[in-house]
Order: structure tokens, then C-alpha cells, then sequence
């Protein structure tokens, strides 16, 4: 099984080929190629983290379309002063179709 630990949105995923991952917004449309950094990488029985042979390792992705993340509700409240403040948030993501590992 061939899979590998990609930095991708700020985060880091474990992906495989054919994996969906969700990642924070990129500027890429959908049907976009685009290519994620690897931090290591797992096949069969050989595990690499050395960052000269994972500069050869190339993981590209599909951009499968855009979305939005839950809701996300923001409470401020200061206690005898009559002060509160409610605000929400909702991230941006971009969802990845994982398309090759070499």
C-alpha cells in the first residue's frame, strides 16, 4: 500500500491515490492540477523522510470544487457592563481528489 503525508493547506494529510481531502481555500479552479509537498512517504515496507529523496516524490491533485466549512459561532460577553458581542465564521475550503503519487 502506497500512501504518503502531504503539507497541504496548512495542515498536514495522509493521502492515498483516489482520496477526497478537504483543505483550506487555494487559488486554483476546479479541474485544476495542482501539486502538494510531500513530508513522507510509505511504500510497501520503505518509509522515507529524507528531504532529498522527498524533493524527487511528487503528489498531484485534482481540484474537485470549492465549499464551505460549519459555521462557527463567536460569543463575547464582559460581565455588569451590559457588553456583548455575538459574530459567526465560515471557512472557505477546497475539497482535493488525490490523483498520482510517484
Amino acid at each position: 500500500m502506497v500512501y504518503a503525508i502531504v503539507r497541504a493547506g496548512g495542515h498536514q494529510e495522509k493521502v492515498s491515490v483516489g482520496d477526497i481531502i478537504t483543505v483550506n481555500r487555494m487559488k486554483a479552479k476546479a479541474g485544476d492540477s495542482v501539486e502538494l509537498d510531500a513530508v513522507l512517504l510509505v511504500d510497501g515496507e520503505t518509509v522515507t523522510t529524507d528531504p532529498d529523496a522527498l524533493a524527487k516524490v511528487s503528489v498531484s491533485a485534482e481540484v474537485a470544487g470549492e465549499l464551505r466549512g460549519p459555521k462557527i459561532v463567536i460569543q463575547k460577553y464582559k460581565n455588569k457592563t451590559g457588553y456583548k458581542k455575538r459574530q459567526g465564521h465560515r471557512q472557505d475550503l477546497t475539497r482535493l481528489k488525490i490523483t498520482n503519487i510517484k
